[in-house]
């Protein structure tokens, strides 16, 4: 078997080296100005991300939830850390809950205006993770797992998940919302949603994720 695998790899290699890749026939247009038409939005990062390869984005997006399933799974069995330490001092809790307040205000930003500048929802739900993460450091834990309960954000991060798959769907379907006027707010069809969606999915996981470590393996 090893001597098929040898000579595929050579075939693959003679392949690279003496059969040229075609060469793609375009107009003087360039490809991000096409993405730009095609998507509707000005970010073209974010037209290829939720629309020209939504496909793929639906399985990044699904992979972070079997991530997150998978850390229940292997902490399961494990006894809850007795010491946790938190900052203490008033100038660290003072400059942890002031960057938790510019990296939220950074995340609704990223996830409301992701498809007009540079962001998105993936990159929004990284800072609102990262404000969860400095409040974690500097309040109790069991204040932040009786928020996370009381308002059923493990409930809406399942909901944000479905409804994202289910918009996808319609959408690699041919069913398209109408794109509106380029580089305004309401514009780009189903891209601002699903950037909302993916941005609240990663945060709320990311909370998750925070809590449960913070549980089982303390803070630091």
């Amino acid at each position: 078997m090893k001597w098929v695998y040898i000579a595929a790899g050579i075939a693959l290699f003679v392949k690279m080296l003496l059969i040229p890749n075609p060469a793609l026939n375009v107009s003087d247009t360039s490809i991000v100005e096409l993405v730009v038409q095609d998507s509707g939005v000005p970010n073209a990062v974010s037209g290829i991300i939720f629309r020209n390869r939504l496909y793929d984005t639906i399985f990044e997006v699904v992979v972070f939830t079997i991530s997150i399933l998978g850390a229940y799974f292997l902490l399961a069995n494990e006894k809850p850390s007795t010491n946790i330490y938190q900052f203490t001092d008033q100038p660290s809790i003072v400059l942890a809950r002031l960057g938790a307040t510019i990296a939220a205000l950074v995340s609704i930003e990223l996830a409301i205006r992701g498809h007009l500048s540079p962001g998105g929802g993936f990159a929004a739900g990284v800072a609102g993770g990262t404000a969860i993460g400095l409040v974690a450091i500097t309040s109790p834990s069991e204040w932040m797992q009786e928020i996370y309960k009381r308002w059923h954000f493990a409930t809406w991060e399942k909901v944000s998940i479905l409804i994202f798959i289910g918009l996808a769907v319609i959408t690699l379907s041919g069913l398209e919302l109408p794109h509106g006027e380029l580089g305004a707010l309401v514009s780009g069809g189903v891209i601002p949603l699903l950037n909302i969606l993916v941005a609240a999915k990663v945060a709320l996981g990311s909370w998750a994720v925070i809590l449960l470590f913070i549980r089982y393996r303390g803070l630091l």
